[in-house]
């Protein structure tokens, strides 16, 4: 049993990078690092399984806006890495929510200097930067949305609105520090807003269909109950999307369908949660001097 505990642990954190991020969460002792942990940020990003199925979720509706759509198809491997981009992008989300205040804010100016580069023009001519703050915030509104949501769905469904608003209020911090400083969402209403306000920009074309398809396949690669898994994983964060996001990617599941995949997740996170003891989390509590 210590075995397959073990086993199952390991392939978590092969998803996330965990092992190879360059952040270690147990030090410096006592650092509260941007958030803490009594913080909304803690409690929301906490769950494996919710953090997968939300992060998928972000990228499909990130993927609607055609200048970062177009920042990682021309600026990224994302077709010969996925998982790869995925599990840097794993990386950043726990640098910045558990680790300590100087290794996170590390990671973001690696970043801002990552995006410095990120710049070009879309098949129309528009032309596109990483910096912009308008892109920065949808980048990151999508992301609060997607999480919320997951966490709601899949691991706390009667988390208190208050800590949901506290939730998007902190969580802002990270979105500032990248240069998203104006027009930001400060709570479920005003990230509603933000969502909606957004769809006016919306476009769907073949690079977006293709990314979508590269996505919904990336779970071929494996084989047996991982491949089950993955599919149902990839198919979860679409019923996350608003409806309108959903239509974007011909996504219409029956309410059959997504009650079978919320029983099928909620089943698998047990396993996950039980498996997990050495998370970012787990040991930025110990940085912390908690259990």
């Amino acid at each position: 049993m210590q075995f397959l505990r073990q086993r199952i642990e390991d392939q978590i954190h092969a998803v996330t990078g965990l092992d190879s991020s360059p952040v270690d969460f147990t030090v410096p002792p006592g650092d509260p690092g941007l958030f803490g942990p009594d913080s909304a940020v803690w409690i929301v990003h906490s769950d494996f399984t919710s953090m997968l199925i939300g992060g998928v979720a972000a990228l499909y509706l990130q993927m609607l806006d055609p200048r970062v759509l177009a920042g990682v198809w021309d600026h990224s491997n994302f077709r010969q890495d996925l998982h790869g981009r995925l599990a840097r992008t794993a990386q950043f989300i726990s640098a910045v929510s558990y680790g300590g205040r100087e290794q996170a804010e590390q990671f973001i100016a690696r970043v801002r200097r990552l995006h410095e580069r990120v710049r070009g023009h879309l098949p129309d001519g528009t032309s596109y930067d990483a910096n912009d703050p308008e892109l920065l915030a949808w980048v990151h509104h999508s992301q609060a949305y997607s999480f919320l949501r997951a966490h709601l769905r899949y691991r706390r469904p009667d988390l208190a609105g208050e800590l949901q608003d506290r939730y998007i209020r902190e969580y802002r911090v990270v979105a500032q520090a990248l240069g998203a400083d104006a027009g930001l969402a400060w709570d479920r209403e005003t990230l509603q807003q933000c969502m909606d306000r957004h769809r006016a920009l919306v476009v769907v074309d073949e690079r977006t269909r293709e990314v979508a398809r590269i996505l919904r396949q990336s779970a071929d690669q494996f084989k047996g109950p991982k491949a089950l898994a993955g599919r149902i994983f990839m198919a979860s964060a679409l019923d996350l999307l608003p409806p309108w996001a959903q239509a974007c990617f011909g996504h219409e599941p029956s309410g059959l369908e997504q009650r079978w995949r919320l029983a099928a997740v909620s089943t698998m996170a047990q396993g996950l949660r039980w498996a997990t003891r050495n998370g970012s989390m787990h040991r930025a509590r110990r940085r912390m001097g908690l259990s």
